[in-house]
């Protein structure tokens, strides 16, 4: 079954044909660490994971880079503003390089708890100078860089055609012409020297001065690095398409001296507050993962939610929707632990593996696959076992971690649940019935069968 993907280059969905057979050279754009990431940052991070997971269930093997960006990433995207480390050191009192260390933790603490699956690599841009400033060396030799007021531009006069990705807003409309060293309104910097800012602690020796690097080229530098020349696909959010991924391109095939550098460019939508203005630190509208747990809701209900709408559409939140979602991830929570066996052979429900297949194969539409799954556990046609053995099967584009459900009950839970057994043998029917309210005061649920009993968490319980 082929899988088909909307690339951002040709504006239309495509079939995805690999580079070299059977292997996928997939980059993603990370955070920048200068403050939590807030649940719209985790819709992209989100989307970028069930690509990876889509092209995992094709029978791909992924080489996965997602970068870190630690330095020379400013307020404005257009070379405009103060660097955003530089900024949230001041607000509190501390270094950059403790800045960065905090919230790269602290990144890497919300991707594990929504199911992220890692990435290969994590290159950090700090790390990675001398290749930037190759790079940079590069574009001066291919004749696509300059120096003015003490910095290095790109410039994009020389490219015969600027901008591939489309979006570029002419001079007038923005403010990306204030920078008066640059010769063209759409340059951008390269290289920064001690003319752009004093107080830039992140400096390196390079051949233009002590510096730093602008914010375009960590990207380009460290996926050509670990993906080389010619890759598969990039993705990241939409709101990095019309600056950051076009100018990405640029750099990056004047700096090769060919085309195209990537093949597919894949794009997530805005996570959008439910009165539609987007989810923005500068606005100060918005809500982190930790602010979702302290009000009661577990990084999977979020994750369940994002799945339920189209990565290249909007995803409005809302508390009503989140309720939605946390309802909705219990019931199949419950639904998974009532029929929960040893996994068999797919044969009856073939039909719902293809109708998956074909949903998520048609640009990781994960909305049709949620729908897919409702009508499968609504079958009474098939057994249990085989219901149990397509869920599985389905979470692995999912994320939720269904086939670690009913696992680690806690000792003292088992403890009590073989209690109430005892007295139940012995037909102490109101203590084991004490016993029993005991358990689900801890959250847990006693499920009696034929053969024994079960215990699951509660459908409450996170």
């Amino acid at each position: 079954m082929d899988l088909r993907i909307f690339n951002s280059l040709s504006k239309k969905k495509e079939k995805f044909i690999p580079i070299e057979k059977g292997k996928v050279k997939l980059y993603t754009c990370g955070p920048t660490v200068y403050d939590f990431v807030h649940i719209g940052n985790l819709r992209t991070f989100i989307s970028g994971d069930i690509i990876k997971r889509v092209l995992k269930f094709n029978g791909y093997k992924v080489n996965h880079v997602m970068n870190i960006t630690d330095v020379g990433h400013l307020t404005s995207d257009a070379d405009e503003g103060e660097d955003k480390l530089v900024l949230a050191a001041k607000k509190s009192n501390k270094s950059v390089w403790d800045i960065a260390k905090f919230y790269t933790s602290a990144f890497k603490e919300n991707l594990r708890s929504l199911h992220i699956q890692p990435s290969d690599k994590l290159p950090r841009a700090t790390d990675h100078i001398k290749e930037q400033i190759a790079m940079i060396r590069k574009l001066e030799s291919n004749g696509f860089a300059y120096i003015s007021g003490g910095n290095v531009y790109f410039d994009t006069s020389q490219l015969k055609k600027y901008g591939k990705l489309g979006g570029i807003v002419e001079v007038g409309e923005t403010r990306i012409d204030e920078d008066k060293n640059k010769r063209n309104s759409h340059d951008f910097v390269l290289w920064f020297t001690k003319s752009k800012f004093q107080d830039q602690d992140m400096k390196w020796d390079s051949p233009w001065g002590k510096g730093y690097p602008g914010w375009h080229i960590e990207c380009s530098a460290m996926a050509t690095k670990y993906l080389g020349d010619h890759f598969d696909i990039h993705m990241g959010g939409e709101d990095l398409a019309y600056i950051h991924h076009n100018n990405e391109i640029a750099q990056s095939e004047s700096s090769i001296g060919s085309e195209p550098w990537v093949n597919y460019w894949l794009h997530s939508a805005f996570l959008v507050n439910n009165d539609k203005t987007k989810m923005s630190k500068s606005k100060g509208n918005i809500t982190t993962l930790i602010n979702l747990e302290e009000n009661g809701y577990s990084p999977m209900d979020y994750r369940y939610l994002t799945l339920g709408t189209h990565y290249r559409k909007q995803l409005i939140f809302s508390r009503d929707g989140l309720d939605s979602a946390k309802n909705a991830r219990a019931k199949l929570n419950q639904f998974v632990l009532k029929i929960k066996s040893k996994p068999i052979k797919i044969v009856e429900g073939e039909a719902y593996l293809t109708q998956f297949s074909a949903a998520i194969n048609d640009d990781f539409n994960t909305a049709k696959s949620l729908s897919i799954l409702s009508k499968l556990m609504k079958d009474s046609r098939l057994i249990n076992g085989e219901k149990y053995s397509l869920i599985l099967k389905f979470d692995e584009i999912f994320g939720l971690g269904l086939d670690d459900l009913g696992e680690n009950i806690p000792t003292n839970i088992i403890k009590l649940a073989e209690e109430r057994e005892k007295l139940r043998a012995i037909k102490k029917y109101d203590a084991s019935d004490k016993v029993r309210d005991k358990i689900e005061k801890h959250g847990y649920t006693l499920l009696d069968e034929i053969d024994g009993y079960r215990i699951i968490k509660s459908s409450n319980s996170n």
